[in-house]
C-alpha cells in the first residue's frame, strides 16, 4: 500500500517511499527479520554508530542532498565532520517561524502528520506496527486519562529536520525511557506482532500553560537511531528546542486531553481518509478550545 502525502495546500506531493517499503520489508518478511535481528544486535550497532560518527562518512553526505532533493540554504552553513553531525544540522536563523499565539497549537517538529481520536478500544498503526496508547506509555496509568482526546503522530522521514521544540510553554517531568525489544523471527507471528510499539521510546507529561497535561513521547529508530533530549524537569519556553534524533527514522507522538483543542480541517479530513499532512516546526495546526485548564494535577 502506497504513502499519500499533501502539503496544506491539498497537493499531493509523494505516493509512494522507498523508506517504506524497506522497513515493510525488514518487519513484516521473513528474511527481513533475519537482518532486523543482525542489525539490531550490539555490536553491529556500535560499528554502524562510530562510522556514522567518522569522517568517513561525509561521503555520503553529497549524493543524500541530491538524491532527497534537500534545500541546504535552509540549513547553517559549516563543513560536516561526520554524516551524523549532517543528519543533526541546525536550522539557519529564521528559517522557521514560530506561532506564539497563546491559542495557537503548533507543531514540534518538520514532519508527515496524521491525527486520530482516542477510545477506548482505540489502536494506532504506525510503520507497519500496530499499538495502543498504553503500548506506548508501557502500561503507565496516566493513559487513561487521555480517552476522548487526540493522538497526534508526526512522522520524521530521512530528509525532515530532526530537531524538535516544545510546542507550548510550561514544566515537564522526568523523561522515562522504555528499552526498546524485538520479537520472534518466527514467521508464524508476523501477522500479529506489534515491533514498533516495542522500540525504544522516551515519553515526559508535561504541564503546559495553555493546553494542561500533554503527553510526548518520542520513538526512536530500530538500531542507530537515538533519541537525545536535553532536559529532565524543567521549565520550558514555546518553541525552545527540546532535543534531536540522530540518523534513522523517527516519530514524535503527542497525546492531548479531550475537549482541549481543534485540529485544522484539513488535517482531520486527510487523517480520516489516511494521508499525511506535512507540517514544519512552529506552524499552527490547531487551536484552543479549553479556556480553563487547571495548572497543577
Amino acid at each position: 500500500m502506497s504513502t499519500i502525502i499533501k502539503n496544506r495546500n491539498g497537493e499531493i506531493i509523494s505516493s509512494n517511499e522507498t523508506q517504506d517499503k524497506w522497513l515493510r520489508f525488514l518487519y513484516r518478511n521473513f528474511f527481513g527479520r533475519l537482518i532486523l535481528k543482525l542489525l539490531v544486535c550490539r555490536f553491529v550497532s556500535k560499528i554502524v554508530g562510530w562510522y556514522m560518527n567518522s569522517r568517513l562518512s561525509t561521503r555520503m553526505i553529497k549524493g543524500f542532498v541530491e538524491k532527497n532533493k534537500i534545500d541546504m540554504t535552509q540549513y547553517e552553513n559549516k563543513e560536516w565532520r561526520s554524516y551524523n553531525e549532517f543528519f543533526t544540522r541546525k536550522l539557519a536563523q529564521g528559517a522557521r517561524k514560530i506561532d506564539y499565539d497563546n491559542d495557537s497549537f503548533i507543531s514540534p517538529c518538520d514532519s508527515k502528520l496524521t491525527v486520530h481520536p482516542i477510545n477506548a478500544d482505540s489502536v494506532f498503526y504506525i510503520k507497519n506496527s500496530v499499538y495502543t496508547v498504553s503500548d506506548l506509555l508501557a502500561g503507565a496509568k496516566v493513559a487513561q486519562e487521555y480517552e476522548g482526546g487526540y493522538c497526534l503522530i508526526f512522522r520524521l522521514c530521512v530528509d525532515d529536520y530532526h530537531r524538535y521544540c516544545y510546542f507550548d510553554s510550561g514544566k515537564k517531568t522526568m523523561n522515562i525511557f522504555v528499552k526498546g525489544k524485538l520479537h520472534t523471527v518466527n514467521p508464524i507471528a508476523l501477522d500479529n506482532c506489534n515491533i514498533y510499539a516495542r522500540n525504544c521510546r522516551e515519553y515526559t507529561v508535561m504541564q503546559t500553560e495553555n493546553f494542561g497535561k500533554v503527553i510526548q513521547t518520542e520513538v526512536g529508530a530500530m538500531c542507530v537511531g537515538k533519541i537525545k533530549n536535553w532536559h529532565e524537569e524543567h521549565s520550558f519556553s514555546r518553541g525552545e528546542e527540546k532535543g534531536m534524533f540522530e540518523f534513522g527514522g523517527s516519530t514524535i507522538v503527542l497525546l492531548v486531553k479531550k475537549d482541549v483543542i481543534k485540529v485544522d480541517d484539513d488535517i482531520l479530513s486527510n487523517s480520516g481518509e489516511g494521508i499525511e499532512t506535512v507540517v514544519k516546526m512552529g506552524e499552527k495546526i490547531g487551536k484552543k478550545i479549553c479556556v480553563n485548564l487547571p495548572q497543577t494535577e
